[in-house]
Order: C-alpha cells, then sequence, then structure tokens
C-alpha cells in the first residue's frame, strides 16, 4: 500500500450516555433520526438542519447565536454521521455537520452531498489506546495483536495511517470492527490489546485511568470536520443566503468555545451525559482548537488520499472523485485547510 501521510473499570451507567456519542466520527452506523426536535427563529423560510448530540445546536445555543435569526431553524438530531447524510442525500435535511470520513462514504456510494464548510482541529483526540499495564510502547508492536475500531470511521483510517507509518497493515492485526460501546466495554474488560478512537472517548479511557496512548493521528490524519449540504438547497438561493448566515454563527461559536472551554464543557457534559472532566478534558484535548478553514485544494486532496485508502481496501465500491463533493461560495477569506489548529490556552 504506497504511503499516505497526511501532512498536516468505567462504570456502566457512562456506557449509555458515551454510546450516544459514536458522533461525526461514526462509521455505519444504522441507528437513525430523532426528528422534530425544535425549532428556532422566525420568518417564512425554513433551514432544515441535522445535528448530533452535544453538536451544533447546543453550541449555538450556549454561545447566544441563535437568539436573532431572520429564518427558523428545524432540528433533527442523528445518532452519527451516516444516517445524517443519508437524510442530506434524501433532501430530508439542508444541512448538517459530520468528521472527515462520513462523506468519503456518502460520496463513494453516489450520495448527492456538498462539503460547504470546514474546521481544522488537532488529533490528538484520535488515538490508538492500550492498557496501562499493557507491554506495547509502539505501533509497530502491534502485529498480531487485537485492535478494535469502528469500521468506517475516522478512528479507522487512523488506524490505517499509523499502521502503515509502522510498515505494516490491517493484515498485520487482528482488527476487531466494533462499535464504541462495545469496543469500550471490550477494552476495560481486557478482551483486546488496543483501541483505535476518537474523543470524548480517548478523554473517558485517561481520566478514567484505564488506559495510556500509544499513538495519535496527529501528522497522520487531516484533523478536518464539514458541513455538508444538499445541492437542491444550495441551489435555493434563499436557503443558500440562510446556510452562509448558519455557518457564520457556527464559526461565531466555535471562537467563544475556544474562549470559554470551561462554559462549554459544562453545556456539553449536560446535553450528552458525560462526566463534566471527561467533558473539560475533551474540550481542552480536542473542541476548543477547531479553527474555521477553506474548503480548498488541500482539504480535497486529503481527503482523497482517505477515499482511495478505503478504496483499495475495497470498503468504498469504486473509485471517488472527491473534488465533485466540495461547493467552495462559502469560504470568504478564511485561512487555508492546512492552517495551524489553536492551542488551547490555560485561563
Amino acid at each position: 500500500m504506497p504511503r499516505r501521510r497526511l501532512s498536516t473499570a468505567l462504570p456502566l451507567s457512562l456506557l449509555l450516555p458515551l454510546a450516544l456519542l459514536a458522533s461525526a466520527c461514526g462509521g455505519n452506523s444504522a441507528a437513525g433520526v430523532s426528528s422534530g426536535d425544535g425549532t428556532d427563529g422566525k420568518g417564512s423560510l425554513t433551514l432544515n438542519v441535522g445535528d448530533q448530540k452535544g453538536g451544533s445546536e447546543a453550541v449555538l445555543r450556549a454561545a447566544g447565536e441563535l437568539d436573532d435569526l431572520s429564518y427558523q431553524i428545524k432540528w433533527s438530531t442523528f445518532s452519527s454521521g451516516p444516517p445524517l447524510l443519508e437524510a442530506v442525500n434524501a433532501k430530508a435535511v439542508d444541512i448538517g455537520g459530520v468528521g472527515n470520513t462520513p462523506p468519503v462514504f456518502a460520496a463513494g456510494a453516489g450520495s448527492r452531498i456538498t462539503v460547504v464548510a470546514a474546521w481544522h482541529g488537532t488529533s490528538q483526540g484520535e488515538a490508538i489506546l492500550v492498557p496501562h499495564a499493557s507491554e506495547l510502547t509502539g505501533t509497530g508492536q502491534l502485529k498480531g495483536r487485537s485492535v478494535a475500531v469502528a469500521q468506517g470511521s475516522s478512528a479507522h483510517y487512523q488506524l490505517i495511517a499509523s499502521l502503515e507509518e509502522a510498515g505494516l497493515t490491517l493484515d498485520d492485526i487482528e482488527v476487531k470492527y466494533l462499535q464504541p460501546a462495545d469496543a469500550l466495554a471490550a477494552f476495560t474488560s481486557g478482551k483486546i490489546d488496543a483501541w483505535a478512537v476518537w474523543d470524548p472517548y480517548t478523554s473517558q479511557i485517561l481520566q478514567g485511568r484505564q488506559g495510556r496512548v500509544l499513538t495519535t493521528g496527529e501528522g497522520v490524519v487531516n484533523g478536518l470536520s464539514f458541513q455538508v449540504a444538499a445541492p437542491s438547497a444550495l441551489a435555493d438561493q434563499e436557503k443558500a443566503d440562510a446556510i452562509a448566515d448558519y455557518l457564520e454563527r457556527l464559526r461565531r461559536a466555535q471562537d467563544w468555545v475556544y474562549e470559554h472551554p470551561e462554559d462549554w464543557a459544562k453545556v456539553w457534559a449536560n446535553d450528552t451525559g458525560l462526566p463534566y472532566e471527561v467533558a473539560l478534558a475533551s474540550v481542552k484535548r480536542t473542541n476548543a482548537s477547531r479553527v474555521p478553514v477553506a474548503v480548498d485544494q488541500p482539504l480535497i486532496d486529503s481527503e482523497q488520499q482517505i477515499a482511495d485508502a478505503f478504496t483499495e481496501l475495497e470498503l468504498i465500491p469504486g473509485e471517488v472523485d472527491f473534488a465533485q463533493y466540495v461547493d467552495d461560495r462559502f469560504n470568504g477569506d478564511l485561512p487555508p485547510s492546512t492552517s495551524a489548529p489553536r492551542v488551547y490556552k490555560e485561563s
């Protein structure tokens, strides 16, 4: 496989709240949507927004960005990225937020989706975790070991790329395709040697002193997350204008998260059921770092690398031309997608 380096014991009660966070990074999930979750704003135009638990609605509300809408937002909450993008494809949702891998799989399925906005954050929360007592000290030592990962998730690609860095492939390890709740139980009970996962699961394990980091995605994966719109909504000028306004609000809300990490952690913990300490650790490690960036050629190239990797593994049917699934009209004067993430500053 050619190299694809991209430059740029826990209480059982925690399993259910975190199972709800098989979120934007999540892979092939059959879970769907909880619709009719509420409407904000006023006016004759309604923007149908797909969201995930503790996602866009929560951060916009916490940041005060839903107070003066000249249009309505109707929220629909999804369990993960793939079903959200299925709704975008079906025109049931105009726009929604996901991680860096669900758009690749949607594109591979020929879905009608368009990436319209991006954020670049650190990949410290994208980690391969091992138990504290593990003898493993490097990725190369994973050969012959069992590693859990959610198939088709951002962690799946991070595992592939990290193995590649160590001269290994998926064939060199025993892959256990498990969704996060099952992987969490397997990891904490010692049934697997390692777990490739993302925040807040990474923070949960580290805060609970249940394991340590073998390696992270820093310097290996792209750290991108997206807002993805339906082409039909983009073709409607009124909706396109509302999308432009919505994206600006999301960008301002991300600035608020960076300036108020403790406040956001409280809101996020309350919205998802995460313990506050886990939420705060995840905010500091991952969430607060995100900076709005342009949808540009380097972004397309890095997503193309992910698509090519999954095509080669025959997890996507056929080749994907990711450039056909982006729209840069909302870039404005945003910095390039390769811009460094923000570093969390202690208050």
